[in-house]
């Protein structure tokens, strides 16, 4: 098979299994109303309905990278769509709300795995002088799997009911698993050995911290459960940051940090994901719950925010091999916090959908120049054989960020309204709403920490031995002496 063959079949298969696990980010948003009557589920519940997917994801992004870097990322990455597609069937078939809630969590376990696994497999298979096109095409799946959620979700609600969420699944995973087998070349990290010690230091420090910010609102934050827990989560997270500082092949290389490009790039994923999914995990309840439309229609009317990722994701791509990444996410960011702040400033129950238009346009394009810029610095910021462990660092950072975002707006919310009323639930969604406004605002200012394009592309002129295989000055490793 010739390498132009295999990096078009590579892309398939990478490309539908990261719109499959990136469309169950959102896809159960707007089937929340029907599953809160459906099940009686409380809004803690309907947290969990959401949380137990990105929970799982967010926890185990590491390991899903560090176990293709010793096994082999072709099959870690068959195993992981495996599991995701069982999950998917299990969560159709599940009979009760706790079982729902299992299968979101094995749902979570396999994406971890895919996930960091498709940008580095992509990244191998695709020339150096291609690479911006195919990181920007990587972003419009991501963005259109964004965009399709809650009309799919919406769709398949209304049309069927919201078990075929999670039926949809279970075709492409077993379409998409032979592909993979017979498409995908085989690789390994820089080291075989797999880091023990640190994989379940980060993996239970991750679980309690995120675990005690879903339940601090209705626990009590000064609980003794919730304090344990994030007590054990500093101990656990500390020791994993010493374990790392001193193993002989660390999961998550500390020196990775010392790159201000990386730090920032992770910095800015976890305060646009706390914003974007806390948002609209209110919004898409909002146009349903509080305005009365139907599923499709709460999803139809989400597309002005949810589609500009798939028109303006590859262009931002291309442009941050060009111009670099930090004037596209300075302006994402800027955009994302206006547009949360514009529908913050104008919700009411009686609100004109056009009113709330513009701003979910703002929005949409501010999330479209996120998604490219950030995987192109994240990859250019370590070697070729350290992209897996780099890629589930940032995707680990990003989840978290999106876990925090619904579990604190969620808190937000239930301390100024209710479900009791349309005039209830909107006293509760403005100000979380306002909250994600401010927090992605902070996110335009941390990307200012970016080091100038002009700066990356003169550091890599006076180190050559560094570019090698990257080719193209935008995707050079960053020495850490800019970075400091």
């Amino acid at each position: 098979m010739t390498d132009r063959r295999r990096a078009i079949w590579t892309f398939v298969v990478t490309a539908l299994a990261l719109f499959m696990v990136s469309l169950d980010n959102l896809v159960v948003t707007t089937a929340l109303p029907v599953i809160k009557a459906d099940l009686g589920a409380s809004l803690a519940q309907l947290e969990w309905t959401v949380n137990a997917y990105t929970l799982t994801f967010a926890v185990l992004l590491l390991t899903g990278a560090a176990l293709g870097d010793r096994f082999g990322r072709k099959r870690v990455f068959i195993s992981g769509l495996s599991v995701f597609t069982a999950g998917s069937a299990l969560a159709a078939l599940a009979p009760t709300g706790d079982a729902l809630v299992v299968a979101r969590a094995i749902q979570g376990v396999g994406a971890a795995i895919v996930m960091p696994l498709t940008l580095t497999l992509l990244s191998a298979a695709v020339p150096a002088d291609r690479r911006g096109l195919a990181l920007g095409a990587w972003g419009g799946i991501t963005g259109l799997a964004i965009a399709l959620g809650p009309l799919v979700g919406g769709a398949i609600v209304e049309g069927l009911n919201w078990q075929w969420i999670f039926w949809l699944n279970v075709p492409i995973g077993l379409a998409v698993v032979p592909l993979a087998v017979l498409f995908l070349r085989e690789s390994h990290g820089p080291d075989g050995k797999l880091d023990l010690p640190g994989l379940v230091l980060v993996s239970a420090g991750l679980f309690a911290l995120v675990w005690a910010f879903i339940n601090g609102n209705q626990a009590g934050w000064t609980s003794t459960p919730i304090v344990t827990a994030l007590a054990g989560a500093a101990i656990l997270l500390a020791g994993f940051a010493a374990r790392e500082a001193r193993a002989a092949a660390p999961m998550l290389p500390l020196r990775f940090f010392r790159s201000r490009s990386f730090t920032a790039a992770n910095g800015v994923s976890l305060l646009m994901s706390f914003g974007v999914f806390g948002s609209i995990f209110l919004l898409a309840q909002f146009f349903q719950i509080v305005q009365g439309y139907s599923p499709v229609e709460a999803g139809l009317r989400t597309l002005p925010w949810t589609a500009m990722p798939i028109f303006v994701a590859p262009i931002a791509g291309v442009l941050s091999g060009r111009i670099g990444s930090r004037p596209l996410l300075v302006a994402g960011m800027a955009l994302m916090s206006i547009g949360l702040a514009w529908i913050a400033a104008v919700s009411s129950p009686t609100v004109e959908y056009l009113v709330l238009v513009p701003a979910l346009i703002l929005a949409g394009t501010g999330m479209s120049l996120f998604f490219a810029p950030t995987a192109n610095l994240v990859l250019s910021s370590v070697r070729p054989d350290e992209e897996g462990l780099a890629s589930g660092a940032n995707n680990t950072i990003r989840e978290i960020g999106g876990v925090f975002g619904v579990a604190v707006l969620a808190s937000v919310f239930s301390a100024s309204g209710s479900y009791a009323s349309p005039r209830a639930f909107v006293d509760g969604m403005i100000p979380a709403v306002w909250v994600g406004a401010a927090v992605v605002g902070i996110g335009a200012l941390v990307a200012l920490a970016i080091p100038a394009h002009r700066q990356i592309t003169s550091a890599r002129l006076e180190l050559p031995s560094t570019v090698g295989v990257l080719g193209d000055s935008a995707f050079a490793p960053e020495p850490a002496r800019i970075d400091r």
